[in-house]
């Protein structure tokens, strides 16, 4: 058990944007949400599993929607909270805390706003390891956690709350709902307990962001080399170095989706890298060939200042570091390959983990 404070915050939120391969969400927007709540309302306690009873319920806080919209249409936080709460009413409970539902840059932080608002404490887990785009794909869903009763609210008031028959069924409505709600929803969901989590969540994921974070903001002041410390935080491979010449980005169906084309540099100078994401990179290829490929992580970094870059900024003329993270190993099992691996977002290779790649 340890506090959170505003420092904390600022390096989670960093941190969580590596781990979000470009997608949760704007971490810089989420950083602001809740650092103003934890100055309000005071630091937010940060709990193991192990340090919680077997019993206690466990509600997840996270935003869905286009990542793209969000950097316009601001939540205003109340949203947040009324998902939230209107999950406890229809299950009759209070939470004993809540969590990330995925290591993503908004996704990542919103539940310390929730907390913070709500005096509940935030666990240190999430049901990723990463950021994915759809609903039914967390790790709970491997252990037959049910996402619903799964409640959406706006900036308006307006609160919406689901059962479905299965997880890839509440994706379906809640996606459409959350286009209705302007490309961009509060949400609470999969309420849980300890008990269960302690065998389907992953363990120590805001603790990681927050190393990663730190290991950024500390080669600032020393002068290091920040895609190094980022990678070597991360255990993760350099996938390339480039220059970004070509985006192509739509907002569809809820989602943002496209493509970026990024021409070497350094060692790297003749080749060329292309992103495919959906919310989150999903794949890298160099000359046409898949390198990386989801589940594992694709983080894109600048490559002067080690700064994540998330789906929604990328730009022409950055330039900028790309390295693979490998995912947590609930993933390359057969089941969590058919829920998040690259055949499932209709990319024609088979899943090969990275560090068998670049080791």
């Amino acid at each position: 058990m340890r506090l959170l404070h505003e420092e904390n915050v600022r390096d989670i939120a960093l941190g969580a944007a590596v781990l979000g391969t470009g997608g949760g969400g704007d971490p810089y927007i989420g950083m602001l949400m809740a650092c103003a709540a934890v100055r309000q309302y005071g630091p937010v306690t940060l709990y193991t599993l192990d340090e919680l009873a077997d019993d206690d319920l466990i509600i997840p806080s996270a935003g869905m929607g286009a990542p793209t919209v969000a950097v316009e249409k601001l939540p205003n936080g109340d949203d947040y909270v009324s998902a939230f709460q209107a999950l406890e009413r229809y299950l009759g409970r209070s939470a004993r805390a809540t969590m990330s539902i995925e290591a993503g840059g908004l996704n990542s932080v919103v539940p310390i706003y929730v907390a913070a608002r709500l005096r509940l404490p935030m666990v240190d887990c999430d049901g990723m390891g990463r950021a994915f785009p759809e609903i039914q794909m967390v790790t709970h869903t491997l252990y037959g956690i049910s996402a619903t009763p799964f409640t959406l609210a706006d900036v308006h008031g307006n609160v919406v709350l689901m059962e479905t028959i299965n997880n890839r069924w509440t994706e379906t409505f809640a996606r459409t709902i959350a286009v209705d709600m302007g490309a961009e929803a509060a949400t609470a969901m999969y309420p849980a307990t300890a008990g269960q989590l302690k065998e389907a969540a992953i363990s120590g994921t805001i603790t990681l962001a927050e190393t990663i974070g730190q290991t950024i903001r500390q080669a600032r002041s020393t002068e290091e080399n920040p895609v190094d410390t980022v990678r070597n935080a991360a255990g993760g491979f350099l996938i390339f170095n480039g220059k970004i010449t070509d985006v192509q980005r739509r907002t569809t169906g809820g989602f943002a989706r496209g493509d970026a084309r990024l021409e070497g540099i350094d060692d790297y100078r003749g080749q060329t890298l292309t992103l495919h994401f959906q919310n989150e990179h999903l794949a890298a290829r160099v000359d046409g060939v898949y390198k990386v490929t989801t589940p594992d992580l694709i983080a894109v970094l600048d490559i002067d200042t080690g700064e994540p870059i998330t789906t929604e900024a990328l730009r022409y003329g950055c330039r900028v570091a790309v390295i693979g993270i490998p995912c947590s190993g609930k993933w390359r099992t057969d089941e969590g390959l058919a829920l998040a691996g690259p055949r499932y977002f209709g990319y024609d290779v088979d899943y090969t983990p990275v560090e068998e790649v670049y080791e």
